[in-house]
């Protein structure tokens, strides 16, 4: 088991909660306790069918909106495109917080290695700033389509696609990957191994003895340019789309609102739980333990498993290709 572990990380994520700490303890090897549980020895097993029910949920909706739009050849355009590549963001944020987090449910520790928390740190902050990228596109895409409708056709080519996903997923990745990479090369001691949540976040800082300067400066800049600016963008862009739909024909403005809604409706759910990430806990505020739980289960929860729900009851060709798929299934029953 000893050689195992120390092979793949990957297999620690799976192997580590059910290790004994005094066998974690011979290995010589750093972990982290997760303490944002509640109640777990009473009620894991409710934890566990709840959060698996809703990740099996969140991987079917957002996989069925995908395959659809993959498989549909009217459904091959930079709109669809980018809805998909939205949902396809939210299968891969659940899937690097849920197996683990299901797997502590059942677990007597809940604990997980140094290494493998910064690499969850990565993935999930990459995943989720990625998710405010992919909205900023979106709305560019609608201010074109809109806005510039004859001028659509030659921006939103395939190569331009091509290039706002690529960067949609750089950009974050590379942004967060500066302090994770911080962390590694000067191996700051920490002052305590008890983590105040229930998978590696933002908590993560507070382990630390000293505190780097730089790398609090780093995360104002990098909170700025893959947060706040998309942000900006995505209001300043809708903004201008409302004033041009409200001088514009009634099919303009309907065709803004059928269009748009949808994106506001995710941009304003997913900013108000990453602002409790940033107040909250980059900020250590004081608050109390089950409010904490809950909100956190939130974050990891509600986006994802709205996102295609939103998505395919708002958008009409989305909608109108679900409910043909889904008759389909029945006549054939």
């Amino acid at each position: 088991m000893r050689e195992l572990c120390n092979l793949s990380i990957l297999f620690n994520i799976f192997c580590l909660p059910y290790l004994s700490v005094s066998l974690i303890a011979e290995m010589n090897v750093t972990y982290l306790t997760f303490d944002g549980h509640v109640e777990i020895d009473r009620y894991r097993y409710l934890y566990f069918v709840i959060m698996f029910t809703v990740y099996i949920l969140i991987i079917c909706s957002n996989s069925t909106i995908v395959c659809l739009i993959v498989i549909r050849q009217s459904l091959h355009e930079p709109m669809y495109i980018f809805i998909a590549a939205l949902l396809l963001n939210s299968i891969l944020l659940s899937t690097a917080i849920y197996p683990k987090l299901l797997i502590d449910f059942l677990s007597e520790k809940q604990i997980i290695l140094y290494q493998v928390c910064l690499f969850q740190i990565f993935l999930f902050y990459g995943f989720s700033t990625s998710e405010f990228i992919l909205l900023a596109v979106m709305s560019y895409d609608r201010y074109v389509s809109i806005c510039r409708p004859l001028q659509y056709p030659t921006v939103m080519r395939k190569t331009a696609i091509n290039i706002l996903l690529v960067l949609a997923w750089f950009l974050p990745a590379a942004h967060v990957s500066v302090p994770i990479i911080e962390f590694v090369a000067t191996n700051t001691p920490l002052c305590s191994n008890t983590l105040k949540g229930i998978f590696c976040n933002n908590a993560f800082n507070h382990l630390r003895c000293v505190s780097s300067a730089v790398v609090s400066m780093y995360g104002v800049i990098a909170l700025f340019n893959v947060g706040i600016l998309p942000m900006l963008f995505i209001l300043v862009t809708y903004i201008r789309i409302i004033i041009i739909a409200s001088r514009s024909c009634g099919e303009v403005r309907k065709k803004a609102v059928q269009t748009c809604l949808p994106h506001l409706l995710v941009l304003i759910n997913y900013s108000c739980l990453m602002t409790y990430d940033i107040v909250i806990i980059r900020l250590e505020s004081d608050f109390p333990k089950t409010a904490r739980f809950i909100m956190t289960l939130q974050i990891i929860t509600y986006n994802p498993l709205c996102n295609p729900i939103i998505y395919g009851l708002k958008m009409k060709e989305i909608s109108k290709h679900l409910k043909h798929l889904f008759c389909q299934k029945c006549q054939l029953n």
